[in-house]
């Protein structure tokens, strides 16, 4: 059935709500299943003409999933209601008792309803359309199984495994039944699939087309009896079981097909060409997944077991790169100073063509940062992947879920107007005084940090929260079972199965809060040059009739141009604020609590609610994009801008990013030795990551005027590329605001 059909969308909401409602009492493993199966016949989309691979998703509007389309057991209301213009009164009727039904029973509101009261005071809201300083997220994002074991050992082989941990003493039996079962939805889908592709090579006129899809039957029907031996139906299994199990980030492909890949070239199974169109094959079905944030896959780095199979697998993901022009996947490269340079070479090509990718990690600061970070050894941090935007987590060891922001300027202003958003007037926060009662710059540090810290506190509360009730509600099955140490200890994934449970608080404003911290410190405390009253007025009014203190405060020490007053207060930010959140962890029975400095677009849909702030920025213009400076504040070079990102500790958070907007010109002629010498100092002095968009000068502004013509120019927003013509007017206004080096 075709997902966009409001009778098979109202089919499957139907069914999947039966199933919930008939198994709701059952043991949560067996309920999950359930659900599983009968959400499976809406997922699986058809096999299209060019396929070399089977899995198509359709996302239901009712459904189970661990974040996207939804949280746990989700009901997506403005879905249904948009197809139920489409139905009759019944239909009709029948839709509003679906809604009805889940606005209780997801498990976003189960969440919801086990907030104590004092965390309801402290989280009031959930829509950060809406000003507030902190907001829960709801999701358990960035799951990455063990897919290389996956693909070693096949399903027979894990299979074994849960029967295996069935047998001990004391086991959970319903638990590996739920298990077990969820292993044959699996085979299931394979063997849907394995009978289309055998009906569309019987329809087909064409032999090469022909081959395809009996290349394709035969790799699904061999993954359900034995492991894989080729490198088709490694992937086919990789790729069927991260769809089936939720998993949006797909780890480090290069690890877990690498060996496949150059074994059956090697062999001459495949030739080289035929071996990458099986890659672009597979990037073509991530790109169709269309998870903007998501869809990871990660290549190069230290930690890999046959890093010469490895480095060949990565070349081609490379090439598939360049060959499917899309936003996903999001190809991440990671290196270190004993690795080959021919991938960060490719690598640096394919970036200096226009693409966004592959973004760049510097193993050599990362996995010592992450290490103490996390408290982990320096082994396990050598596996780490980051998820989504940029966060960081172990791949297959650990779950590091953003699900709660802070918007630190935001925070500041209520501070400064005594706990009143000066925008809509509203109480919010702590009432500690305005500006006019401190004092001292220390009395208004202080007061900023309880501001602050107490918001932490609730957003590590609520971090632990969701994993409970989630924990208790559904088991994950498909991620438990490849994820260290759920089958040892018998356990499901978020209920003590997981070797390391970690969470992460995301952070916008950053720069912003810096900067104006710098600018009051400067102009009110120590010369004295402008009163507290006059500066809150002006913010209060959005510097109406206030230009030339407006321009005294855009004039102040900025952040990004190696200046030593703005790049020490922006330290002492970071410092703060990732000290403060990392303290949580084990006072709400966390393995690890972290920072995320990692800004999606959410910069510039919080800004629209901030208020105009110290740092001379008008209301509602976006916040500063994660660690980088404001938009056109770097008015030093490009090595001073590279200076003081390195000045910010890597070791008290789990992932920052660092866009930066390069001309086409630097990648040419005698301009990329400098540009290489330019980025290698930049690394060795520190730098974890760097996101590189490469844009011709005006061009972004003649996309505005003329789309039409510019679909091809894609940029970093954030912790996501996307296409330029299709943002946000806000979005590519913060973009255009960047400099341009």
């Amino acid at each position: 059935m075709l997902a966009t059909d409001h009778e098979a969308i109202l089919t499957q909401a139907q069914s999947f709500t039966e199933a919930y409602k008939r198994w709701h009492d059952a043991h949560p493993a067996i309920r999950e299943v359930r659900c599983l199966e009968a959400q499976l016949p809406y997922i699986l989309g058809p096999i299209d003409d060019n396929d070399l691979l089977a899995g198509r998703w359709h996302s239901p509007a009712v459904g189970f999933s661990p974040e996207w389309g939804g949280f746990g057991y989700y009901c997506q209301d403005a879905a249904l209601r948009q197809v139920s213009v489409d139905c009759d009164a019944a239909q009709q009727q029948e839709l509003e008792k679906i809604i009805a039904f889940w606005r209780d029973e997801c498990t976003h509101a189960q969440v919801r309803r086990a907030y104590s009261p004092q965390l309801a005071r402290a989280l009031p809201l959930d829509n950060f359309f809406t000003p507030g300083i902190a907001f829960p997220l709801y999701r358990i994002g960035g799951l990455q199984p063990n897919l290389r074991k996956l693909v070693t050992i096949g399903l027979p082989g894990l299979e074994a495994e849960v029967r295996a941990s069935q047998d001990r003493p004391g086991a959970d039996r319903e638990l590996f039944d739920g298990m077990l079962q969820s292993l044959d939805l699996l085979r299931t889908a394979c063997r849907h699939y394995g009978a289309e592709a055998r009906h569309q090579a019987a329809a087909c006129c064409r032999p090469e087309r022909q081959q395809d899809l009996t290349a394709l039957a035969d790799s699904l029907e061999a993954i359900q009896q034995r492991p894989p031996r080729r490198f088709h139906e490694a992937a086919q299994l990789a790729w069927l079981y991260a769809m089936l199990a939720g998993a949006l980030n797909y780890g480090r492909l290069d690890v877990t097909l690498g060996d496949f890949y150059a074994a059956d070239i090697d062999s001459g199974l495949l030739t080289e060409a035929a071996a990458q169109r099986l890659v672009d094959s597979l990037w073509q079905l991530i790109a169709a997944r269309r998870t903007t944030y998501n869809g990871r896959v990660w290549i190069g780095g230290c930690g890999r077991a046959h890093e010469t199979a490895a480095d060949r697998f990565a070349l081609a993901a490379i090439t598939a790169t360049a060959n499917v022009m899309e936003i996903e996947p999001q190809l991440s490269l990671r290196f270190h100073h004993d690795q080959s340079p021919a991938l960060y070479q490719r690598g640096m090509e394919l970036i200096g063509c226009g693409r966004t990718y592959p973004m760049l990690y510097n193993d050599d600061a990362n996995v010592p940062a992450i290490a103490a970070a996390m408290n982990v050894s320096v082994e396990e941090a050598r596996q780490y992947t980051p998820l989504g935007c940029g966060e960081y987590m172990l791949e297959h060891r650990s779950v590091g879920t953003p699900s709660g922001l802070i918007n630190l300027l935001q925070a500041l202003l209520v501070t400064l107007n005594n706990g009143i958003d000066p925008v809509s007037g509203e109480t919010m926060g702590l009432a500690l005084g305005d500006l006019t009662h401190f004092a001292t710059f220390d009395q208004l540090w202080a007061a900023y940090r309880q501001q602050v810290e107490y918001y932490v506190t609730a957003l590590a509360e609520q971090e632990k929260l969701e994993y409970d009730v989630f924990g208790r509600s559904a088991p994950l099955l498909l991620q438990s079972m490849l994820y260290d140490d759920c089958l040892q200890r018998g356990k499901p994934l978020l209920a003590g199965g997981v070797r390391h449970l970690g969470g992460t608080c995301e952070l916008y404003g950053n720069t912003n809060t810096a900067d104006s911290l710098t600018a009051i410190k400067h102009l009110v405390y120590d010369t004295s040059a402008v009163a507290p009253a006059h500066l809150l007025q002006a913010i209060r009014t959005d510097f109406t009739d206030q230009e030339p203190l407006r321009a005294r405060l855009l004039a102040a020490p900025k952040y990004g141009n190696d200046d030593e007053q703005a790049d020490a207060m922006a330290v002492t930010l970071h410092e703060f604020v990732c000290t403060a959140i990392r303290d949580q962890a084990g006072l709400v029975g966390l393995d690890s609590y972290l920072a995320v400095i990692i800004n999606n677009s959410t910069n510039s849909v919080l800004g629209r609610v901030t208020g105009a702030s110290p740092d001379g920025r008008r209301a509602g213009q976006p916040l500063a994009n994660a660690n980088n400076p404001s938009g056109g504040a770097d008015r030093s070079g490009l090595t001073a801008m590279l200076n003081s990102l390195v000045k910010l500790r890597t070791d008290l958070h789990a992932g920052a990013v660092q866009n930066i907007k390069l001309s086409p010109e630097l990648f040419r002629g005698a301009n990329r030795p400098k540009l290489d010498a330019l980025l290698e100092t930049y690394f060795a002095s520190g730098g974890a990551q760097a996101m590189i968009s490469v844009v011709n000068r005006g061009e972004l502004e003649a996309a505005l005027r003329e789309p039409e013509k510019y679909q091809h120019v894609m940029v970093r927003v954030g912790g996501f590329s996307a296409r330029f013509v299709t943002l946000d007017r806000t979005v590519q206004e913060e973009i255009l605001s960047r400099t341009l080096y």
